[in-house]
């Protein structure tokens, strides 16, 4: 077998593709529209068909989805593969954006840390209020909300 007809025997069709990576054909064909999975080939009926690289850029895609980035991101670096020509100026460009991302999930958990706090404290107030009201009886039943 020579490497023309290996390649074209590791082609798959999109079927085959999201049953691989567990994307939708949706997804996969939406990716294509967006210009994140450049070069996928067509067989003669015109039938979608992808190669190792492609199920490749979709796992790629789906890490880094997977961490939090945006499609916009994605294709930004994939703008920075294209015009650099390397996998160096993609790789410089992704670890800034992950090194941002990691300083904004930092942030997000400062505030859900406060804002955690904030609702035990007043889990605590209402937590007195009730043994207060327990130990007093049912006088201020009814009295309206916990203050």
């Amino acid at each position: 077998m020579n490497w023309q007809s290996h390649a074209r025997d590791s082609l798959q069709a999109i079927g085959e593709v999201c049953e691989t990576t567990g994307l939708s054909a949706r997804t996969v064909r939406y990716y294509e529209e967006l210009g994140l999975l450049p070069g996928v080939r067509r067989r003669a009926g015109g039938r979608r068909v992808y190669g190792p690289d492609e199920v490749e850029r979709l796992r790629f895609i789906q890490r880094l989805k997977a961490l939090g980035l945006a499609l916009a991101d994605v294709k930004e670096l994939n703008a920075v593969y294209a015009i650099a020509g390397s996998t160096r100026a993609m790789l410089e460009r992704l670890d800034e954006k992950l090194g941002r991302h990691v300083d904004e999930v930092d942030g997000r958990i400062a505030e859900l840390t406060a804002l955690r706090d904030e609702i035990q404290k007043y889990r605590d107030h209402v937590t007195r209020r009730l043994e207060a009201l327990q130990r007093g009886g049912s006088a201020r039943r009814g009295s309206g909300g916990a203050r």
